[in-house]
């Protein structure tokens, strides 16, 4: 049943390579018909604004901060209809910055295209200070004007204890000499309920614009902004990267081909792919974000290899006399099988990711998995019918040839040094084997250590911008980028607000009259990066302490608390639901509301944390000290959040890599014993490319690039890339091994022939992709460096790694009895 299998499958491929040569014209229109259909699929596409929000969308941390963000008011929060004003400077401070500040939110409030409801920073505290009616900013701004300096500073000094006015200066802020070098003021705006993403961006940005023109040390900050950057990143990156990923190729396919007409189908190939693959994103609803940049630079590189490998075998036919015909229905026939086994190993290494549970990275995936399908077609069925119809025209009309023989051969430099493995694999391949073994699992397991992070600066431009981005010329120049330095801003003088503490959210009936004690239990004994307050307990902020703080400023509100607390703890535990009334009635109320929900069902608790404690350390103890609360309660912010990310990252990289790896090595397996007997094929085609995965996570460590949102999917991509090398060489080399089964002169023709097409197919693949270096993100730089390094090492794993392995499966091959002898009986 297996030899018929097998028959019946290369029987079927020569029809295959029939159908291509008897009717290359149908063909052609055929692909030119669906190519029309799915640019049409094109004008569909969709982009993803945030880049973090994919990626933490769904997951318990996320939607605690999510709740946190909604029930809660804070002088620091920072909702979807809002614009933070952020003001930097020597001292901003000062009777004339805060005139600035107040002459940006007049404008704003004038503009009622920009619906400003309120707004809340130090220069309308400070003004309200000087006159409490002020109520308006126009006011505000006629009762800073009023004052002198002294009057100001005096004002500053009279808020300076004031809980909200402290969270929106810098951390330098000096109370005595009433200074500060950064604030943040906070403008709501009232929007309907139809308001959009894109409602927010125009709105936000002409904010920007106003506090542009009012001073350039006044910086527009919110959702909008940061979307609008996001979705600028995509073009921009496309514009600086596709323009060298095609002069890359153009200049290696000019190499490779050496003839301008096949290089014109080479590069029309690799348009259909693209535009195939842009038209099923289209179609599919899928969003086009900064993961899916890479798509179009891998299928270009699966497509060389493919388009490099079908023009050199043909070209190796027709220099032995063979017309065109003969010479393409042997170059597909003899390719066709080896397509399609690197197109399903591709396969398998890009869908890998589709096992991850963040939905960016199962959509690239998807999208890579079905470019790679598209560029089987198109390079397997298309490109082979249109190079017969094109020489059916240089023919028919006399157009000369320009070079059309093989890039490698036996007798050129090329095929010498690439054929010098093979020399060096006959005389000692169990050592060669051993020792590539023993150093592959060294780097492998030192790239076990590998960092992995999340961090959305990772999808964000830098501070600096790179030495090449000023030299790049219109149309292609990117354009100006604010949100990483103004994040940066953020961390540096708000650090105390944003950096060093968690948030507990915890869910219940908190006018329960044990609720708040059971609240503050934990504290006695917190886990270790929670630990820095008195004797080892944890220092938190929360309803209990803001009714703490202001019983102690309020008589009355004292006694109060005094005469519900019946545990004598200083914590009310009776009529907490009077309490909360009266408290949110005081001037404390803005300060309650930032820790007690409106309907006393949820509350947040704010630990200060350890310094010294790492983000994975914080996280842990945060996680363990929410188990310890009477009621439901998650840990979250930023710190958590992240953290969880980059676990479920590194989760990705590793089953990806092993679902990969499996995949391919079983396919691998079944194909060989199908179609030639020789099943421990599939473990030798493995080999090489578990060796070059070694040797990447090394690499890894070694430049000190972590696992992130992008470069986790860098492991089964490599297995999807990297196999392919040695898939080609390999059916080489079975072509060549024949009856004679002279291993070392089919390992010298395979590597002075296909080794030629590998060589530059690598080269192409390797300085394509390497092109993402250029993006303007640190994610997709680090991703197309690593990509070129995988290509790279994928080929010296093909031309150095797979020689001897072959050797010793040809000792194997050769043996008489054992394994050999009961698979050619099952075959039989």
């Amino acid at each position: 049943m297996s030899q018929s299998l097998g028959d019946r499958i290369e029987r079927e491929t020569a029809r295959l390579g029939e159908l291509i040569v008897s009717r290359p014209r149908a063909i052609v229109v055929a692909f030119l018909l669906l190519t029309v259909v799915f640019a049409g699929g094109m004008t569909m596409i969709t982009s993803e604004a945030d880049a973090t929000d994919a990626f933490t969308e769904g997951m318990p941390e996320q939607e605690a901060l999510d709740a946190i963000n909604e029930e809660f008011e804070g002088p620091f929060t920072v909702d979807q209809e809002s614009t933070q004003l952020l003001h930097t400077g020597s001292d901003v401070l000062t009777r004339e910055e805060l005139l600035a500040v107040l002459r940006t939110l007049e404008a704003v409030e004038d503009d009622p295209q920009l619906r400003m409801e309120s707004a809340n920073g130090p220069a309308t505290i400070v003004a309200q200070a000087i006159d409490p009616e002020a109520e308006t900013a126009a006011e505000q701004r006629r009762a800073v004007e009023g004052a002198t300096e002294t009057e100001v500073r005096q004002a500053i000094q009279a808020v300076s204890d004031d809980p909200q006015f402290q969270a929106i200066v810098s951390d330098d802020f000096n109370p005595n000499e009433a200074t500060a070098s950064a604030s943040m003021t906070v403008v709501s705006h009232q929007v309907p309920p139809e308001f959009d993403d894109d409602d927010l961006t125009e709105l936000q940005t002409s904010v920007a614009t106003i506090a542009d023109g009012e001073s350039s040390d006044i910086r527009a900050f919110g959702a909008g902004i940061v979307n609008e950057e996001f979705e600028n990143i995509i073009g921009d990156s496309l514009a600086i990267v596709m323009p060298i990923v095609m002069v890359l190729l153009l200049a290696f396919l000019i190499a490779a081909y050496r003839d301008p007409i096949d290089l014109a189908l080479g590069l029309f190939a690799l348009l259909l792919t693209i535009i195939w693959t842009f038209g099923f994103l289209g179609f599919s609803g899928i969003p086009f974000d900064q993961q899916l940049i890479a798509v179009p630079v891998l299928l270009l590189a699966v497509g060389v290899d493919f388009g490099i490998h079908i023009i050199n075998r043909y070209r190796e036919e027709t220099v032995q006399g063979y017309n065109p015909i003969a010479a393409m229905q042997t170059a597909s026939t003899q390719l066709m099988t080896a397509f399609v086994i690197v197109t399903v190993t591709t396969v398998f290494g890009f869908g890998a990711n589709v096992v991850s549970d963040l939905e960016p990275i199962r959509n690239m995936g998807i999208v890579s998995s079905v470019g790679i399908v598209f560029t089987f077609l198109i390079f397997g069925f298309f490109l082979p019918a249109a190079k017969l119809e094109v020489d059916e025209f240089r023919e028919r009309y006399g157009v000369p040839e320009f070079n059309s023989t093989p890039i490698a051969s036996e007798d050129s430099s090329l095929g010498r040094a690439l054929s010098i493995s093979a020399i060096v694999g006959q005389r000692a391949p169990v050592v060669f084997v051993v020792a590539l073994l023993l150093v592959g699992g060294g780097m492998g397991l030192y790239g076990a250590g590998v960092d992995t992070s999340f961090d959305q600066e990772d999808f964000l431009p830098p501070e600096e911008e790179a030495w090449y981005v000023e030299h790049i010329p219109e149309p292609f120049a990117p354009g100006e980028y604010t949100v990483t330095s103004t994040i940066n801003t953020l961390e540096d003088n708000f650090e105390a607000n944003q950096d060093e503490s968690i948030t507990i959210y915890v869910e219940g009936p908190f006018e329960e009259d044990h609720a708040l004690e059971a609240l503050v239990a934990p504290d006695e004994e917190p886990t270790d990066s929670l630990a820095v307050g008195p004797g080892g307990t944890a220092d938190a902020q929360s309803i209990v302490t803001v009714i703490q703080s202001y019983a102690a400023e309020d008589p009355e509100f004292g006694e109060l608390v005094d005469r519900n607390d019946r545990s004598g703890s200083g914590i009310p535990d009776r009529n907490l639901d009077r309490i909360y009334d009266e408290l949110f009635a005081s001037p404390a109320g803005p300060q309650a509301e930032q820790y007690l929900s409106e309907d006393r069902r949820s509350v947040q608790v704010e630990y200060s944390i350890d310094a010294s404690a790492t983000q994975e350390e914080v996280a842990a103890d945060g996680a363990e000290f929410a188990e310890e609360f009477r009621y439901t309660a998650t840990a979250t912010g930023m710190v958590v959040i992240f953290d969880a990310v980059s676990d479920i990252i590194f989760e990705s990289a590793i089953q990806g890599l092993v679902l990969a790896i499996v995949l391919s090595a079983v396919f691998l397996v079944i194909s060989y014993a199908i179609l030639d007997g020789k099943p421990l094929l599939g473990v030798v085609n493995v080999f090489p490319i578990a060796i070059a995965v070694a040797f990447l996570l090394g690499t890894m460590r070694a430049l000190g690039m972590p696992l992130n949102a992008m470069t986790a999917t860098i492991l089964s991509i490599s297995i999807g890339v990297g196999i392919a090398y040695s898939v080609h060489a390999t059916a080489r080399f079975l072509d060549e091994y024949g009856e004679d089964a002279d291993v070392f002169t089919a390992l010298t023709t395979t590597l002075s022939g296909t080794g030629g097409a590998l060589a530059g197919s690598m080269l192409t693949t390797s300085l394509g992709t390497g092109a993402l270096a250029f993006a303007i993100t640190p994610v997709l730089g680090d991703f197309g460096l690593l990509i070129a390094l995988s290509v790279f090492y994928s080929f010296v794993g093909a031309v150095v790694a797979l020689p001897p392995a072959l050797f010793l499966w040809a000792r194997y091959d050769q043996a008489d009895g054992g394994l050999r002898e009961f698979v050619s009986s099952a075959r039989q």
